[in-house]
């Protein structure tokens, strides 16, 4: 051990998942210490590393940062989750980076039962635990049958803002490429560039699971902060503070399943988006 919170792996614990590894070491429970990696401040061998099952090889340095003192501290989820639009069958919610959509304690799902004081209020789509922006709810079962209908039947357009690694060429373009065998349609307009990165807003037509991500990944230009799909380097001192995929959902509008229509809602591009966004050297412009 080098520090109070750094660690060479070694003999028994090599070949360990990170979350067993720091459980361990850090003498907490393993959903304490996944409490951790997911608030990215665990990194093996000076990258940061957010998955759990992340299994360790002989030599690995493994670090937590200091600033973590307990696992409470990591375990904060917001109280409050603000209401875009709201009528008597759905809801839609501007949701937080950093919590996931449903099934915790600490969900989006869970916290607005608790503030709308409607337990039977139940998410119809899911956005990822980084993904901020345009979430909807619906109020009950019949409500929530009705808005995933709405889904099957692609009458729900939804538009992402996200920023790639490199020069977008092209003012709008279009990737089809399957996804998991599956038809996969993105659509992407080009708001802002120079040769580190790009600003885009993005359409997509069906709802593959990761699609934004792994079509910008297969033309080249992930998502920053997607370690996932993104490239392992990069020499952009920018791109290494950037520690989440950069992922806004802005707007959604979708046919009114109810009383006929559209429902749409869009959600402002959040402080911290527009900071790595400056910090880049681009101009969020119009959406």
């Amino acid at each position: 051990m080098q520090s109070n919170n750094t660690w060479t792996v070694s003999g028994p614990d090599i070949g360990k998942s990170l979350q067993e590894f720091i459980s361990g070491r850090m003498r907490i429970s393993k959903r304490s210490a996944k409490n951790h990696i997911d608030a990215r401040v665990v990194r093996v061998n000076g990258s940061l590393v957010w998955m759990a099952h992340h299994t360790l090889k002989s030599g690995d340095c493994v670090s937590v940062a200091a600033a973590v003192k307990s696992p409470s501290a990591v375990s904060q989820r917001p109280k409050f989750v603000k209401i875009l639009y709201e009528n008597e069958f759905c809801i839609i919610a501007d949701k937080p980076r950093g919590i996931i959509t449903n099934e915790s304690d600490a969900s989006v799902e869970t916290i607005l039962r608790m503030q709308t004081g409607n337990p039977d209020l139940r998410a119809s789509h899911r956005l990822d635990r980084d993904t901020t922006g345009c979430l909807i709810l619906s109020k009950n079962a019949e409500a929530h049958e009705a808005v995933v209908g709405v889904f099957k039947r692609h009458k729900v357009i939804k538009t992402y803002n996200t920023a790639v690694t490199g020069l977008w060429e092209a003012g709008a373009s279009t990737i089809g490429l399957d996804i998991d065998g599956e038809r996969a349609l993105t659509r992407i307009h080009r708001i802002s560039y120079n040769k580190h990165a790009s600003y885009l807003s993005v359409r997509i037509e069906t709802g593959r699971t990761h699609q934004i991500r792994k079509h910008l990944a297969m033309a080249r230009h992930p998502v920053l902060g997607d370690s996932r799909y993104g490239f392992k380097t990069t020499g952009n001192p920018v791109f290494a503070r950037i520690t989440y995929p950069l992922l806004h959902a802005a707007s959604i509008e979708f046919e009114n399943p109810w009383s006929g229509g559209t429902i749409s809602a869009f959600s402002p591009l959040p402080q911290d988006f527009h900071r790595f966004l400056t910090m880049l050297g681009l101009s969020a412009g119009q959406r």
